[in-house]
C-alpha cells in the first residue's frame, strides 16, 4: 500500500495508470472471492481505499490546476 503522501509526488498519468492497475486487481479478487479462490479478503478492502484514495488526489490536482 501507498501513502497519501508518496502518491501526491506522482504525476496525473503515473496516477491514472496506477488507477486501472487497481481497479484490474480488485476485479480479479472479486471474481477470486465468487469462486471461492481468494484467502485473504482484506485485500479486497486494503485495494478499495487505495483506489479511493487515488481518485481524491486526482480530484485535488484537477481543482488545483483549475485554479
Amino acid at each position: 500500500m501507498t501513502s497519501a503522501q508518496e502518491l501526491r509526488e506522482l504525476n496525473q498519468e503515473e496516477l491514472q495508470e496506477k488507477n486501472r492497475d487497481l481497479r484490474q486487481e480488485l476485479f480479479n479478487l472479486r471474481f477470486q472471492k465468487a469462486t471461492h479462490q481468494l484467502e485473504n479478503v482484506m485485500r479486497i478492502r486494503i485495494v478499495r481505499r487505495s483506489i479511493a484514495r487515488i481518485n481524491t488526489i486526482l480530484r485535488e490536482k484537477a481543482l488545483a490546476g483549475a485554479n
